[in-house]
């Protein structure tokens, strides 16, 4: 046994002296590489319990809040682009009367668009939230161009919807919302794949698209929603005569297949001049219903009737009139919708002449993909005067018909309605 151990420590002994400096050098640095390969395995069996007990239910306190965040937060898009011809080819170059398809004989950018929003869940312990939406294009112009109602639309011209939320624990929750959104006034919205149709009817254009602002929602009962706004005005980010307006809203939902809105608006929306604005009032009553009669039939309707007053003694300037949708599902990526919609202007508050104006519109739409949409459109305007613009600049006509095809794309994490 002596002479055995004699032997290994000489072995030993001539192995080590076998080696060069360079080789032992080597060796040392395996022999460090094992060690810490061996510490991140001991990590790497830690960090995989802990996932263990995060699948059967255990909270794992290593659960990364980064990603727990942005779960609950979309980042969308979209870009809508047509192309559309009028037949009576204006000289204005232009359709009249039209708040996104605007452009005659022309390829067009109707808008692009980047929505990021974070929904508050009060039931999850989330009680704050937001959106934000971003707009360019034809229809920026459209919404937010107009000097007549901003004092400086260049400085919020892209913003189209930029509020953050609170959900107070009041009650069943109190919904706040400060800040700038889109006015729930009128059946159509904003985001063409939405809508029953691609071009929009008269009372989108008539009634406002966005308020700015205080916005409070209550669930009254599980059918009924109140909500009262307190805004600077109509499409007036910044107020332009001091007053404020406000309204009060009610949703009805009765079942999943039915929902309806009866709204009411009352504000002093006269620009001020030298700092003194006439006390004259606005007046919007505004009523719509959505029906999903079948899986493959859906039907709407809207009535308004409008009034305003420069001074309080002026006499009224009143529109009233309303609209109906109806879509038929042929399959479950192809539909047809018709629309027709009807606005007095008795004395002229919307086209600054006093007429009738009647709408008929068939939509065609294609699903193509999800996120991926392509619609053909044609649409005839009716008025019982010469109001609708020609080729010939002295001489205008009753009607005005269009035909156009729409290609809409989107994508992102909201679903649904945006």
């Amino acid at each position: 046994m002596r002479i055995f151990c004699v032997l290994m420590v000489s072995a030993a002994a001539l192995a080590e002296e076998a080696f060069s400096p360079r080789e032992r050098l080597l060796l040392e640095r395996i022999e460090k590489l094992e060690q810490r390969l061996a510490a991140l395995e001991a990590r790497s069996g830690t960090v995989s319990a802990q996932v263990t007990d995060m699948n059967t239910g255990t909270p794992a306190v290593a659960a990364s809040r980064a990603e727990a965040v942005a779960t609950r937060t979309t980042i969308n898009m979209n870009f809508d682009g047509y192309y559309g011809y009028n037949f009576n080819r204006p000289f204005t170059g232009s359709n009249a009367l039209r708040a996104y398809d605007v452009s005659g004989n022309s390829f067009a950018i109707n808008q692009a668009g980047v929505m990021i929003e974070r929904l508050p869940d009060a039931a999850a312990g989330r009680r704050f939230g937001g959106r934000l939406d971003l707009m360019f294009g034809q229809a920026t112009e459209t919404l937010q161009g107009s000097a007549a109602n901003e004092r400086r639309p260049e400085v919020f011209r892209h913003i189209f919807q930029a509020y953050g939320t609170a959900v107070a624990p009041i009650g069943k929750g109190l919904t706040i919302d400060f800040g700038k959104w889109a006015s729930a006034l009128g059946i159509e919205g904003n985001y063409t794949k939405d809508q029953f149709n691609y071009s929009r009817a008269y009372w989108f254009s008539f009634l406002p698209f966005y308020h700015m602002g205080l916005r409070t929602t209550y669930p009254v009962t599980k059918w009924l929603n109140a909500s009262y706004w307190l805004t600077n005005g109509l499409n007036q980010t910044e107020d332009f005569n001091g007053f404020k307006s406000q309204a009060v809203l009610l949703n009805f939902a009765p079942s999943a297949r039915v929902s309806a809105n009866l709204n009411y608006y009352n504000g002093q929306e006269q620009r001020a001049v030298d700092g003194h604005a006439p006390r004259g009032r606005s007046h919007f009553f505004d009523g719509y219903i959505t029906w999903q009669v079948s899986d493959r039939w859906k039907v709407a309707g809207e009535a308004d009737y409008a009034l305003e007053r420069t001074t309080p003694n002026d006499v009224p300037r009143i529109v009233f009139g309303g609209a109906g949708y109806a879509r038929y599902n042929v399959t479950k990526r192809f539909s047809l919708a018709g629309r027709f919609a009807y606005l007095n202007d008795r004395n002229g508050w919307f086209t600054a002449g006093r007429q009738a104006l009647k709408d008929g519109t068939l939509t065609a739409t294609v699903d193509v993909a999800d996120g991926f949409q392509m619609r053909w459109e044609v649409r005839r305007d009716w008025s019982n005067v010469r109001w609708f613009p020609s080729a010939d600049i002295s001489r205008g006509k009753h009607e005005q018909t269009t035909a156009l095809i729409g290609l809409i794309w989107w994508f992102g994490g909201k679903q649904g309605a945006w």
